[in-house]
């Protein structure tokens, strides 16, 4: 079988998964739409603020679009998050306070959090080190959250339960927002005093909700991934509770300064303009990922998700077996990218990642992972994560190039 004949195939299979895509991205645009046209959002909104933010109004608007898009009472968008991590950070950190216990309930964290909560590093001001607590939830042995551990979980000095909407390096399902939905009710049945904060990176209009319509006290995520539409040049954003946001604020600039502080320069319209595409942008990431599950399916890899399984996520993993394949893989991808195709992926120790990593981006925006990209940890099973992709036709010859590179 050709190529052309194996994605063509793939496509007329996957036409009506497509179709649901298409029906959400329209129905997330109406919802972001509706935001901008409540806000009154003009052109004045897009000249930017330098020195110390005072007065931006644009960013003020911003901030007020998207709280309606997340249903929230607040939000806080700014170009001095330097990374998801860091506005997860800056929740955590603004959130708990000496004594207070975190708890995990979706298992083990992301890697780059793992020093953010003391599990590894030492001295350089994690929770830990603060004299806050940690717990984590083990997935059970089919890797899904434990819902009967879950209903006694909760402490008298539980202050914050996390929840990690994505996979992340865990070959496991993404949490759903009907899975968090239930998590909240759960965890407030316990303790209504306990926060439930989601680490919403990579979710972001996956499906027509997001955490803090079901409940959730707080979400934090990336501007260089789903709401920034491949267009916003840096940043992160908080969202929930006008509290909790603004305590997460007073960890990124100062107590006292909290969400009046950080300019926006002159980056709102890009701003701006991202989180009007990242609907359209998403779906075709999650378009591309459905593509991508559906060949390895059938080629005989194990896929997470399935093909044709719902997505609350842009990630898909794909379990290739061998280091030399997981390398393989990720040149394919950079040689396949607009940016950069001339360099050769290495594995190396990337700044919070416990193991040596290979990375394949060659996007415009350094580090975008909503832009077509590929990485994964050098341990078994040596599982690649593919995310993104502008549209799916770059997916597609990205995925043909892997599997000429595999020897499929």
């Amino acid at each position: 079988m050709s190529y052309v004949e194996l994605f063509t195939g793939a496509r007329r299979e996957l036409a009506a998964v497509f179709a649901a895509v298409d029906a959400r991205v329209k129905k997330n645009l109406q919802r972001v739409l509706a935001a901008f046209q409540a806000e009154q959002i003009g052109a004045h909104h897009f000249a930017g603020v330098s020195g110390y933010g005072h007065g931006d109004r644009g960013r003020d608007a911003l901030d007020r679009v998207f709280a309606r898009v997340f249903g929230a009472e607040q939000a806080a968008v700014r170009v001095q998050f330097v990374s998801g991590t860091h506005a997860i950070a800056c929740a955590l950190f603004g959130v708990l306070r000496p004594g207070d216990e975190l708890l995990s309930v979706a298992g083990a964290p992301y890697d780059t959090l793992e020093e953010v909560i003391g599990l590894r590093g030492d001295g350089q001001g994690s929770l830990r080190d603060f004299g806050v607590s940690y717990r984590e939830l083990a997935l059970t042995s089919e890797g899904k959250i434990d819902w009967e551990a879950l209903d006694r979980a909760v402490r008298p000095e539980t202050r914050l339960v996390t929840i990690q909407r994505s996979c992340g390096y865990s070959w496991r399902a993404s949490v759903s927002i009907d899975q968090i939905e239930r998590i909240v009710e759960r965890v407030k049945a316990q303790n209504p005093a306990t926060v439930c904060f989601v680490d919403n990176c990579y979710g972001e209009f996956c499906e027509d909700r997001e955490p803090t319509h079901v409940g959730a006290d707080l979400v934090a995520g990336s501007l260089i991934k789903n709401p920034g539409g491949t267009i916003a040049p840096a940043g992160g954003y908080l969202a929930g509770r006008s509290e909790w946001v603004e305590r997460a604020c007073a960890r990124l600039t100062a107590p006292g300064i909290g969400s009046e502080g950080g300019s926006s320069l002159d980056f709102n319209r890009l701003l701006m303009q991202g989180l009007f595409l990242a609907p359209q942008v998403v779906g075709e990431a999650i378009k591309g990922a459905q593509l991508a599950s559906f060949i390895f399916d059938r080629l005989g890899y194990a896929v997470q998700p399935r093909p044709t399984e719902a997505r609350t996520d842009v990630i898909q993993a794909l379990r290739l077996g061998s280091a030399d394949k997981l390398i393989a893989f990720c040149r394919a991808i950079q040689r396949s990218s607009p940016i950069d195709s001339y360099v050769e992926p290495v594995p190396d120790v990337v700044p919070g990642y416990a193991d040596s990593v290979v990375m394949a981006g060659g996007t415009f925006i350094e580090g975008s992972t909503i832009e077509l990209s590929a990485d994964g940890p050098l341990r078994e099973p040596y599982v690649v994560y593919l995310q993104g992709g502008t549209h799916l036709a770059h997916v597609e010859i990205a995925l043909e190039a892997a599997l000429e590179a595999l020897g499929e």
